[in-house]
């Protein structure tokens, strides 16, 4: 019924053999049996012995005959087989689907299906056999990993790696994309290493550690990952069904997951992140990823679905609990040790405002901890960079932003979120994989130094986050919806003409390009007036741009109620501008400075990038100077000596600069700190952040009503706890006030006051500079279109 299977080394002319035969069901059994007859003709020589054991050979009596054939002989290898049921080729979705049901499980058919299979395509019922190993190589094995010593114990541990080299033979038929942990309970808690520790721990039982290890253990079912595609398409509706990958880098990440186990650390804007990971890994054949997720989205069915699905559920607050975190370590040490690939958020939550957020660092220092302890010889830490062109999470982050409060999860939540997915289209979704970043690179060798230094430890960590960040920041694409964002949002409201916008985006793109900086297709179509009426008019099919069509040409706008959503997209781009941007604050302030103004613009320039070092990653601060000089070398090759002349020569290079950006791009974060220094120059001298935050919320309300501050982007609460780590790095925020002395720390408060509004003034002045740059521009458009010369 069969073709012969190769023994994986099991069987050869002149050696005995003992098969251990994995079987369900009297089909499986006759098959096995034939495939056992077939290999005995072909090794006549060769005696083989042979077990046969139920699925849940753990509690099986039949154990007992596998204890006496593991005491016969230590030198016979022993060779797992068992009957692998292959799905039907093009499985429809509908069948897919109806696979979740009890009975329906393609991979572990029914006697009745078995036995119907065998009818019309037998094909899809083989045979396979694990790698097989000697009696004496297990028992080695067993003797040094495992506790208990019994016959019936190393029995057990037969079993457990008889059921793993038979799931390491069907992935090789099924591919990559199927692996995932088996028996991670049995193991782990039958492990030397996780007892030892586990004594240590006051009043812990191993009882207590298998409740843990259920609710943390998952695993991609077959089935699963069969339907991947289906789930994921479902909750990303909306969106492009093809993914935007990058070949190459595809390519380069199915190399390094081939050496090494890694950490796939995404970029959080959205809770479609999720899942778009597992259906990034299944569509490019790459193995799939265990994704860390909180015990808050584990409601209703979810929980069961998303174990099934390579969801690992982590309770969120656990610092009272050592043998939560002890099970924690040990079950990210396992998975690290069999080769598996975890998956997590970097930035911790999504971020809501459209920037990256500081890395952040728990549960990497579990798998530190694992490399450290010698569970593999290295460990990747590979960044994943997931953009979309349109969000519709964005009127919830614009909620926030007021002081709203997150909707906790749900049936109801679920529903509604599927169901705004499905309301327009958001247009593509972007994945790109970075190069990787190697633990051992950063941690040295797992018995150096750093293992027995938490602070340097905890240091290299922080050093290779950062650089995961900074690589997926690097490789994130630039689409439409981010440039035309932040032009508008520069506007205040004012209306421009697509002639207006067009032309205003050259310089954008011209420096992009200069940069090498990743662009979506929509970004390019730009260049053209035809690309830029696609990505107003497609953002005002669902906000945050209004399109007024009563003139005698349409008008694009952003609404001041929709600011706060385009600021989401705007400040996806910062980061491709904030060296350019921080150039022209340096600038402004060494224009009318006093003594050596060159020095006084590197101070300035140092001193913004660390005002800014809470919201933005910056290069070192070597790098950082050097990509600075190479900014304004660009522009003008003898650039330092118009800085020292300062006045007229600074203006000239900021009127020749194009394009001019830290108006649209750091605005906003200045006059939010501005308006919390504001509120602490009369606040008492120990105030609580969410108080400052509260005070601040409400007189930035007053400004925005008197004019004083130009939109209510930056009255945010996102933005005000920002502005409360700078104060409070700033040491502007006592937490103890034994001994504070009040009038010097209202002083130094007020010098912060008055430095922001000094920034602020050189910000308004790039924008006078900006506007003057536009109105040229807009003459020179008006007079070539007059004199019919064609458009740029």
């Amino acid at each position: 019924m069969t073709a012969p299977v190769p023994a994986a080394g099991g069987f050869t002319a002149a050696a005995d053999a003992l098969v251990i035969a994995s079987v369900n069901s009297p089909v499986e059994a006759d098959l096995v049996a034939d495939w056992l007859h077939r290999q005995q003709a072909a090794y006549p020589d060769a005696k083989i012995d042979v077990v046969t054991l139920p699925a849940d050979a753990q509690e099986s009596s039949r154990l007992a005959s596998l204890v006496v054939q593991l005491d016969a002989d230590e030198n016979r290898p022993v060779v797992p087989v068992r009957v692998f049921w292959i799905p039907r080729a093009n499985a429809s979705t509908a069948h897919r689907v109806l696979a979740l049901l009890p009975g329906r499980d393609p991979y572990h058919p029914t006697e009745r299906h078995q036995r119907r299979i065998l009818r019309t395509d037998p094909t899809r019922a083989r045979v396979v056999a694990g790698e097989s190993a000697t009696v004496a190589e297990l028992r080695r094995d067993f003797e040094e990993t495992t506790v208990g010593g019994s016959p019936r114990d190393f029995a057990h541990f037969v079993t457990r790696r008889a059921a793993l080299a038979l799931e390491r033979a069907e992935y090789r038929i099924l591919g990559p994309q199927y692996k995932s942990p088996r028996l991670v309970k049995p193991e782990i808690l039958a492990s030397n290493r996780f007892r030892d520790g586990l004594e240590q721990i006051p009043g812990a039982t191993v009882e207590e550690a298998g409740e843990m290890l259920d609710e943390l253990s998952t695993g991609w079912s077959r089935v699963s990952v069969d339907l991947v595609g289906v789930l994921g398409r479902m909750v990303s509706r909306g969106f492009d069904p093809d993914i935007d990958y990058d070949e190459y880098e595809v390519a380069a990440l199915r190399a390094a997951l081939e050496a090494h186990p890694a950490v796939l650390l995404f970029s959080h804007r959205s809770y479609i992140d999720g899942a778009v990971m597992p259906v990034a890994m299944q569509e490019n054949r790459l193995p799939p990823v265990h994704v860390f997720a909180g015990i808050n989205l584990s409601f209703g069915l979810m929980g069961p679905l998303l174990r099934r699905a390579g969801v690992i559920f982590i309770r969120r607050n656990v610092a009272g609990n050592p043998l939560y975190k002890y099970v924690l370590r040990q079950y990210v040490g396992y998975v690290v040790e069999k080769r598996f690939n975890l998956s997590w958020s970097i930035e911790g939550t999504r971020s809501r405002t459209g920037k990256m957020l500081p890395p952040k660092l728990g549960l990497m220092a579990y798998v530190a901890d694992a490399y450290l302890d010698g569970r593999s010889e290295d460990i990747l830490l590979q960044g994943v960079s997931i953009s979309f062109d349109q969000l519709h999470e964005t009127t919830e982050y614009a909620d926030y932003a007021r002081g709203g409060e997150k909707t906790p999860e749900g049936i109801g939540w679920l529903y509604h979120f599927i169901k705004a997915q499905g309301e327009r289209n958001y247009g593509k979704i972007y994945v790109r994989f970075p190069e990787a970043v190697s633990m051992r690179q950063y941690l040295g060798e797992p018995d150096g130094p750093i293992g027995a230094d938490p602070d340097a430890k905890r240091l290299a960590m922080q050093k290779m986050a950062f650089e995961v960040a900074w690589r997926i920041q690097r490789v994130t694409p630039i689409n439409a919806t981010a440039l035309v964002s932040a032009l508008l949002l520069t506007t205040r409201g004012q209306a421009l003409t697509l002639g207006q916008l067009h032309h205003t985006l050259q310089d954008s793109l011209d420096y992009l390009e200069r940069k090498q900086a990743p662009m979506t297709n929509s970004a390019l179509r730009l260049r053209s007036p035809e690309g830029v009426r696609a990505a107003v008019d497609t953002l005002a099919s669902g906000h945050p741009i209004t399109r007024v069509d009563d003139g005698w040409e349409p008008v694009w706008r952003i609404a001041p109620e929709h600011e706060h959503v385009a600021a989401f997209y705007r400040n996806s781009v910062i980061h491709a501008f904030l060296e350019t941007s921080i150039t022209e604050l340096a600038l402004s302030h060494a224009r009318d400075a006093d003594g050596d103004r060159l020095e006084v613009f590197w101070d300035q320039a140092m001193r913004v990038r660390d005002l800014l070092k809470f919201e933005f990653y910056f290069p070192d601060s070597t790098a950082f100077r050097e990509h600075i000089d190479e900014e304004m070398s660009w522009q003008d090759a003898a650039w330092t000596d118009r800085v020292r002349a300062g006045g007229a020569d600074i203006d000239e290079l900021l009127h020749r600069k194009r394009p001019l950006m830290a108006n649209a791009m750091l605005r906003v974060f200045f006059e939010a700190y501005e308006v919390v220094a504001d509120v602490l120059r009369s606040a008492p001298a120990r105030v609580d952040t969410d108080e400052l935050t509260r005070l601040a919320l409400g007189v930035g309300r007053q400004y925005i009503a008197q004019g004083r501050i130009r939109s209510a982007e930056p009255v945010s609460a996102l933005l005000f706890a920002t502005a409360c780590q700078v104060a409070a790095d700033q040491n502007l925020l006592p937490e103890d006030t034994t001994g504070v002395d009040t009038a010097e720390l209202t002083r130094r408060r007020v010098a912060f006051h008055r430095e922001l509004r000094d920034v602020l003034r050189d910000i308004d002045r790039i924008e006078r500079i900006s506007r003057d740059q536009f109105v040229e521009r807009e003459a020179l458009r008006r007079s070539a279109e007059h004199d019919g010369a064609p458009r740029r």
